[in-house]
């Protein structure tokens, strides 16, 4: 039986630039984790400008708020509209007495006090996968890049995998969970590549694999809708995007900016490196699915493989040689000094040390929630 599918993909005549940023709201006073999404968007409904609430969206559970951008140029253009977003949310969430947290997890809530926002498509996603389900109290940034053809989406989705590491190793931020420090500098990614369908994606090179691909899934009742599939690199075929979901959540707007372009810069050098003719290089799945684990497990620390010939290297190392490599593109797309302050993440310390700092200090974890919070308005 032939279960293929036929996917349009809606191409970007160019390298356009999305951004979703996920937060956390906790209470003011205790830091926990407030369900009160419903009350925000309440307020998000009454707002004089109707496309202010456009960019502001539900999620899962109603601790959470999601900031999306419009279709933008490059960095510093999608930065601006979502500190446009970033205020009005803000404004709101004083008057109802929570606060933003831009971590991957949050120190010490428990996901049997969080409530599911009202949507058919979640209460069935939660009936399906029970326990690991309502465990989701995670918390990520996703970026968009428009591809000007299908067929180059699988090629880069599958050779962005190489540099997979270094965005999870920079962007952590969830060590600690439930109470507990959990070994982990990103222990969000851990849990969620729990749910059937998230995780690594498969390393397809033709859009027809794909196609069959989703065709046994919709057929095996796995999923119904193609956003179901919810791998930490996955095509976008109705944005005409590639979408790379390998961040945890970001506490800064300067760290934001810095992993956005960063991501920016090395889609579209994989895309010009197509249209020279050249093969993108590609690893191994075990080889990918052990980068993954020891960038979560070390961050910055990681000793990562960088190759199909299993050369290992630190992972900062790494990253230096490609920011350089990566400049002449900045250029192209006038973000020269975003990606250059990715470099500045290691100096200070990813998020994930600097909460570990702060509870080595305090030994408390509301401490570390406070600080998070703080660090949104630097």
């Amino acid at each position: 039986m032939n279960n293929r599918r036929s996917i349009d993909f809606n191409t970007s005549p160019r390298p356009t630039l999305g951004v979703e940023w996920e937060f956390a709201l906790v209470d003011k006073q205790t830091r926990d984790l407030s369900n009160s999404a419903a009350q925000l968007f309440e307020e998000v409904s009454r707002l004089d400008n109707p496309s202010s609430g456009d960019r502001i969206h539900k999620e899962l559970l109603r601790n959470t708020v999601e900031l999306v951008t419009g279709i933008c140029r490059n960095t510093g253009e999608a930065i601006a509209d979502l500190s446009e977003s970033m205020a009005v949310v803000r404004r709101i969430a004083d008057g109802i007495g929570v606060d933003l947290f831009g971590g991957g997890t949050h120190p010490f809530a428990q996901w049997s006090a969080q409530q599911l926002t009202p949507s058919p498509r979640y209460a069935e996603m939660i009936e399906r996968t029970q326990w690991w389900g309502r465990q989701m109290l995670i918390w990520g940034v996703h970026v968009h890049v428009g591809i000007n053809h299908r067929d180059k989406v699988l090629p880069i989705v599958s050779s962005l995998l190489n540099q997979y590491p270094h965005l999870l190793a920079l962007s952590a931020s969830s060590p600690m969970w439930a109470g507990q420090d959990t070994g982990y500098a990103s222990n969000r990614a851990m849990m969620f590549q729990q749910l059937p369908t998230a995780g690594l994606p498969f390393q397809f090179q033709k859009w027809a694999e794909f196609e069959h691909f989703v065709g046994d899934q919709m057929t095996t009742g796995i999923i119904e809708h193609l956003n179901e599939i919810r791998w930490d690199i996955r095509p976008s075929p109705h944005l005409g995007t590639v979408e790379i979901r390998v961040c945890d959540g970001v506490s800064t707007v300067a760290e934001l900016a810095g992993l956005v372009a960063l991501i920016h810069c090395l889609v579209v050098d994989l895309d010009h490196r197509l249209d020279a003719g050249e093969e993108l290089p590609v690893m191994a799945p075990w080889l990918v699915q052990e980068n993954k684990w020891r960038a979560a497990r070390y961050g910055l620390d990681a000793i990562i493989i960088t190759d199909a010939e299993c050369n290992e290297r630190l992972v900062t190392d790494d990253l230096d040689d490609i920011l350089t490599r990566l400049m002449p593109i900045a250029v192209e797309l006038d973000c020269v000094d975003e990606l250059a302050s990715v470099a500045d993440i290691p100096r200070r310390g990813a998020s994930y040390q600097r909460q570990r700092k702060i509870y080595a200090e305090t030994g408390d974890m509301v401490a570390v929630v406070d600080a998070v919070v703080g660090e949104l308005s630097r």
